[in-house]
């Protein structure tokens, strides 16, 4: 279930950094390497 919603946010994440690219990047990095570290 904790997969599910991790994946459920990462693709939010993504489709929010495809929208606004100048202003997740950072937010979507950090998120990407929090999920790599779990």
């Amino acid at each position: 279930m904790s997969q599910s919603k991790r994946e459920k946010e990462r693709n939010w994440t993504v489709r929010k950094q495809d929208q606004h690219p100048h202003g997740k990047v950072k937010s979507y990095k950090e998120l990407a390497g929090k999920e790599t570290k779990e």
